[in-house]
């Protein structure tokens, strides 16, 4: 009988040194580590020794060896395969605001390592968001626009950058372990790039591990298509983290937004997820499948040491958006530091038929004015009620980053894992 206690004892102890928080990004170990860069602006970029210009029209591969300068909107054409090399360095040109496209039908294999990573990053001294264009990867996955079509118009070749089609499966490669950094150019006339820009693309795309910072449009962007993604890291952008529409398909996993009061945007339209139907509602095919997002694990916090001032100073705003007719479920997610946490579209009828639609359940909401709101409402209580059911196993906190993440200040390498004990806080509103 002793030995029997004693192996459980021992069982009990082997699980207590591994445990891992349920809520929010999970891992044994802190998956940011090696391959991130939370101080890109004091990373000096090398000197290019290689030009990507134009179009790439045949099976071209990017050496570690070289360090490639991306001079105007480059364009990989023809269904050719463009395979960068673990560790390579493309360089966004200032002067000529350089764009990376993969055209319907090509193929990107990007696939870094842990220890290697592909970095995307920019050739200015002073670097700052905007400094560059992005990175477009297009496919024939459906959307919900008329005729399955969309072209992403950023003062691009319009007849380079078609999109979508009825290959739900299709393939545009792989992205594993890259960073993009400084992205987001603006657009004369338009609007400004997304660092990732990710449209009509089919679910055999891998899309792992992957680190934008200092965006000047949004981070991840994703125009329809049906999406696997998970490792995702948005750090401190100017617009959106992650922004899904056009009836895409997304399951996202064990990935993170952080957001600072004084860096990123505090206009309307700037948050950690948007979640739309379509951008027009008069090019939208209301006969396709609408915009559904499966994000599980995914951590949202504004990095301020003072969350409270910021919200009563006017500077936050919420973290995540559910426009009408769209369709998110969030689970074992953690929002700290918003104002308020989740904002539902004003024209989305508050229903339950629309709230089966819209689920969060075993959340952590921290530190924030408001958990979940109505655009444009002044008494939530119908919703507050409707979450804060003990069904949902919703959580709410007041406590500071500083206690509530693992080491949330370390400069070089932040820990944004929940503090063990964290899921046992008051259930108090």
């Amino acid at each position: 009988m002793k030995k029997i206690t004693l192996m459980i004892c021992l069982l009990l102890t082997a699980a207590g040194v591994n445990a891992q928080q349920e809520k929010g990004i999970i891992g044994y170990n802190n998956w940011l580590d090696n391959w991130t860069e939370f101080k890109p602006h004091k990373s000096e970029s090398k000197d290019a020794n290689q030009i990507l210009a134009g179009n790439i029209t045949e099976n071209t591969k990017l050496m570690k060896r070289n360090v490639y300068i991306l001079q105007g909107n480059v364009y990989v054409t023809n269904n050719a395969v463009l395979t960068i090399e673990p560790g390579t360095m493309i360089i966004g040109d200032v002067s000529t605001k350089g764009a990376l496209i993969i055209t319907k039908g090509a193929k990107i294999m990007a696939e870094g390592q842990e220890t290697d990573p592909i970095v995307f990053t920019s050739n200015s001294s002073m670097k700052k968001a905007g400094d560059w264009g992005g990175l477009v990867i297009l496919g024939d996955a459906p959307i919900n626009k008329f005729g399955s079509v969309g072209s992403y118009n950023m003062d691009l070749d319009p007849a380079l950058t078609v999109y979508g089609g009825n290959n739900t499966a299709s393939n545009s490669g792989v992205l594993k372990f890259v960073r993009i950094e400084f992205a987001g150019k603006r657009v004369k006339g338009a609007d400004t790039f997304n660092a990732l820009t990710i449209a009509g693309v089919g679910n055999k795309t891998v899309i792992e591990n992957i680190m934008v910072s200092y965006s000047g449009g949004d981070s991840f962007a994703f125009y329809g298509g049906d999406v696997n993604a998970s490792q995702l890291v948005s750090y401190k952008s100017i617009n959106d983290d992650f922004k899904f529409t056009q009836g895409i398909q997304c399951r996202l996993f064990n990935s993170l937004a952080v957001r600072s009061s004084y860096l990123s945007s505090n206009k309307d339209g700037s948050r950690c997820l948007e979640v739309k139907a379509y951008e027009k509602k008069s090019e939208t095919d209301f006969t396709k499948k609408s915009t559904f997002v499966s994000a599980t694990n995914i951590t949202m916090l504004n990095d301020s040491e003072k969350i409270k001032a910021d919200i009563q100073a006017g500077l936050v705003k919420e973290a995540v958006y559910v426009a009408e007719n769209a369709s998110l479920e969030l689970k074992r997610s953690v929002v700290s530091g918003f104002n308020p946490a989740v904002l539902i579209d004003s024209k989305t009828e508050i229903n339950a038929d629309n709230l089966k639609k819209i689920k969060f359940e075993e959340m952590f909401f921290n530190q924030c004015s408001g958990n979940i709101f109505a655009e444009n409402k002044s008494d939530n209580s119908d919703l507050e009620n409707w979450y804060g059911n003990s069904v949902f196993f919703n959580v709410y906190s007041q406590t500071d980053n500083k206690e509530t993440f693992v080491d949330v200040y370390n400069a070089k390498r932040p820990d944004f894992r929940l503090q063990l004990g964290k899921i046992t806080a008051s259930s108090g509103k």
